[in-house]
Parts: C-alpha cells; structure tokens; sequence
C-alpha cells in the first residue's frame, strides 16, 4: 500500500472528523480511502449516463441524411 500526504484546510479536516464521529470510518485514512472510492464510482456511474445519452447514428445514410433536413 503507498502513502501519501495531502495538505488541507482545517474545514475538511473538521469534515473528516465530523464522519469518523459519525461512524462512517475509523480513522481519518479510512474516511479519505472510502471517500476517494466513493468518487471513483460516481464518476464511473456517470461516464456510463454520459455514453447513454450521445447520439448513435446508424442505419442508412440516405434516411439519416433526410432527418437532419
């Protein structure tokens, strides 16, 4: 496992410390490691919902081309 060390401000410090009191980790490094986890899998979920909603074209171009006029 690496280590690494990231300065921040006392309110998130506050925050950390907010959820280690309310159970969601047992320590500081615990919050930050579920809260980066947490993070990754949002913005997967929403890359997913992203792809969705582009626009496949596909068919024929003939009848492609007559909707876009």
């Amino acid at each position: 496992m690496t280590t690494i060390s990231v300065p921040i401000n006392s309110k998130l410090e506050e925050s950390i410390n907010n959820l280690i009191a309310s159970g969601y980790g047992s320590n500081k490094a615990d919050v930050v490691r579920r809260a980066i986890t947490r993070l990754a899998e949002e913005e997967a979920v929403e890359t997913v919902l992203r792809a969705q909603k582009e626009v496949g074209l596909r068919g024929d171009l003939r009848e492609l081309a007559k909707k876009f006029k």
